[in-house]
C-alpha cells in the first residue's frame, strides 16, 4: 500500500480515537487535546512499525 494512503488512515483513526479517549476521560476534547492526542498516536505507530521491522531484520512482514 502506498505510504500516502497509511498515513492518511492512520492520522485518520488516530484523530477518532484522540476524540473517542478524551470524551470518555475528561467529558470534553478541545481541539489542541485532540491534535496533540492523535499526532502523539501516529507518532507512536511509526515509531512501533519501525521497532516491528528492526525485529524481523529489516524485511517485510
Amino acid at each position: 500500500m502506498h505510504p500516502l494512503i497509511v498515513f492518511v488512515i492512520r492520522a485518520v483513526l488516530g484523530l477518532a480515537f484522540a476524540v473517542l479517549v478524551l470524551r470518555m476521560f475528561r467529558g470534553h476534547a478541545a481541539p489542541e487535546s485532540v491534535l496533540f492526542l492523535a499526532a502523539l498516536l501516529v507518532g507512536l505507530a511509526y515509531v512501533f512499525e519501525a521497532v516491528r521491522r528492526r525485529g524481523n531484520r529489516g524485511g517485510p512482514p
